[in-house]
């Protein structure tokens, strides 16, 4: 059996977003500013590789503070008691560069089963000599089903904030 390539997120080179509708007519963007994970991959064309993810809850950016400090609190995250958002899974070649990312996610002390679209861009070597690997991940979550249960209802009976929410991740890999 072969021995397995350990990859690492360059996190200089990867971002972590989200978007949720507001009010449903418009649409708020966040990101995380602190995440690490890895890839242990028996190939280079990464079918079966096995992910490990994890983010820090408290480095959430709406590029709005007031907003930030209310998803931070038992509202929405609760950072406090659950200072990271885990995944782990596994990833599944589907054709030549798509992929599906299957794995365990865990908000809120509540893990579930979720299905990410995988996009490969391919594998370079940098001009430092680092062989490095790209991948867009999307996919939806319900919030509520992570516990994340804030809702409030405007007076013409329409939602705040979506029970939708869309995860969008670019991460460069590099081979260790």
């Amino acid at each position: 059996m072969a021995t397995a390539t350990k990859w690492v997120i360059d996190p200089a080179h990867s971002v972590v977003e989200f978007k949720v509708k507001h009010l449903v007519i418009s649409t708020v963007t966040g990101k995380f500013k602190k995440f690490e994970g890895s890839l242990e991959a028996a190939s280079d064309d990464f079918d079966g590789a096995k992910a490990s993810f994890s983010l820090d809850v408290d480095s959430i950016d709406t590029n709005v503070a007031d907003r930030d400090a209310h998803l931070k609190s038992d509202d929405f995250f609760a950072a406090d008691r659950f200072p990271n958002i885990v995944f782990e899974g596994t990833l599944s070649k589907k054709g030549s560069d798509d992929y599906v990312l299957t794995g365990n996610l865990t908000m809120r002390d509540v893990t579930k089963e979720v299905s990410l679209e995988v996009e490969h861009g391919g594998i370079m070597v940098d001009g430092y000599g680092q062989t490095k690997a790209g991948f867009e991940i999307e996919g939806k979550v319900n919030r509520k089903e992570f516990g994340l249960q804030w809702d409030m209802v405007t007076e013409a009976g329409g939602v705040v904030v979506s029970d939708q929410v869309k995860l969008s991740l670019n991460i460069q890999l590099l081979k260790v």
